[in-house]
Parts: structure tokens; sequence; C-alpha cells
């Protein structure tokens, strides 16, 4: 299986264009968003062309492959204009021959354990990390990074991954499960 995980959109249409032009390249079995897909938040700035309808409208013509997990910046709202659900905290799914838990990041499961995989965004920085109960992914932002990274997804596909730039869909991380 092969997934695309993104995070932190936060209404840009611009990167969500983007974003959904790398998807149709890519051809995944599934987008994993992980929330922050409309609004900025009170702590970022304006995204580039901001516009939440336009990112709706976006999101909605891929709505048969997403599977979306809830972000802090998303309400119950966002039901009302984007037409997939949006309300999970959080998904498991068999990956390799491991559980990897799809997370936004504002909330951690409480059921990690030694082999399991953490994905989340939230931070807006790419991480792959092994820690002391779990390795962790971070896809970064698609469209407002931190700490200098590029706008980013990540690819998943049969253990390997791929942090990959929207803007170019070239490969700037790479590791395995």
């Amino acid at each position: 299986m092969k997934y695309i995980v993104a995070s932190d959109i936060h209404g840009s249409a611009y990167w969500c264009r983007l974003f959904a032009e790398r998807c149709r390249e890519e051809k995944p079995e599934k987008v994993i968003l992980l929330g922050d897909l409309l609004y900025h938040g009170a702590r970022n700035p304006l995204p580039r062309e901001y516009g939440t309808l336009a990112c709706a409208e976006i999101l909605n013509g891929m709505k048969e492959d997403i599977l979306c997990i809830r972000g802090n910046c998303d309400s119950q709202v966002d039901t009302l204009v984007l037409e997939f659900p949006v309300e999970a905290d959080f998904a498991f799914l068999p990956v390799a021959g491991r559980t990897v838990i799809f997370a936004h990041g504002h909330l951690t499961p409480a059921c990690l354990k030694k082999g399991d995989v953490l994905v989340n965004g939230h931070f807006h920085v790419p991480a792959f990390e092994e820690r002391e109960n779990c390795t962790y992914l971070n896809c970064g932002s698609v469209s407002i990074p931190k700490d200098g990274s590029p706008h980013s997804y990540l690819v998943i596909e049969d253990g390997t991954l791929l942090w990959k730039d929207v803007g170019t869909g070239e490969i700037f991380l790479r590791g395995k499960l």
C-alpha cells in the first residue's frame, strides 16, 4: 500500500493546489491528512493565498482517497464545507508488520508500545526518530513549515519512508520502518 501523509495546510489555496498535484502524480491508495486543514491558527501568519473555501473545494475533489484526523485548528463547523469525515482524533493502520498510529500531534494516544510508529504533524518540522516507546515520524507542514524545513509531505510505501517537497516533489529525507 502507498500512503501520502500530510498536515497543516492551514487554508493556503496555493499550497493545497500544489499538494493535490503531487497526489495526482503519486497515485496513492490513501491520502492521510493529519489536521489543521482550513484555518491558520492564532500563532501562525496567514499563509500564501489564504482561502478556506478554495482549500475545501480542492480537498473535496480528493474525498474518496482521504482519511482525515482532526487538528487543533479544526472544528465541527468544517463539516459544513468538507465532504469527508474530519473529527477522528487517531487512526491505526498496519504497515510493514507494525502498527502505525496517525495523530495530529496536539493529542497523543496512551497506547503506544515498543515497535509502534507514531506519525503526526502539528509541529511543522519533518522528523524521523527512534524513541523509547515508539518510532516517531512527523510529515512536516504543507503550507507553514518551521525551522527552515521545506513545505512537505510524507510517502509511506511497503515500509519505505520518503519526505518530499510539496513544490517540487523532490525527496529530501529517507527512512525505513
